[in-house]
């Protein structure tokens, strides 16, 4: 299992801690020190069932509205977008296999195990 965490937010913290007291110990992945390529969230946005890479983006960082993303109907843009802007990535994301699961709320991250 890995989980995409960043250690500065809150719920991505209380996700954590919340597997952890489940007894499980994901490989942690600081994805805004090490980002995600093409096909990983490719893969991951299949696992999570998301229709369009947009739907694991944060639409109200600053950074989607800098980037003028609220108009791109590209996926392959969306998806560079996130790669080179991590902050754009919906967190905490727990990945199990073939399964994940976002953590918001907190608890929905137990989907993935």
């Amino acid at each position: 299992m890995e989980y995409w965490h960043n250690p500065r937010c809150t719920k991505s913290r209380q996700a954590l801690a919340l597997l952890r007291e489940k007894g499980v110990e994901p490989e942690v992945r600081e994805y805004l020190k090490t980002p995600p390529s093409a096909a990983e969230l490719k893969d991951v946005i299949k696992a999570l069932g998301l229709s369009s890479a947009r739907d694991l983006m944060r639409t109200k960082e600053a950074e989607y509205k800098d980037l003028g993303l609220k108009d791109v109907d590209d996926e392959e843009a969306l998806v560079s977008a996130m790669i080179e802007t991590p902050r754009l990535i919906e967190r905490p994301i727990l990945i199990n296999g073939a399964k994940a699961a976002i953590g918001r709320p907190t608890e929905t991250i137990l989907e993935a195990l």
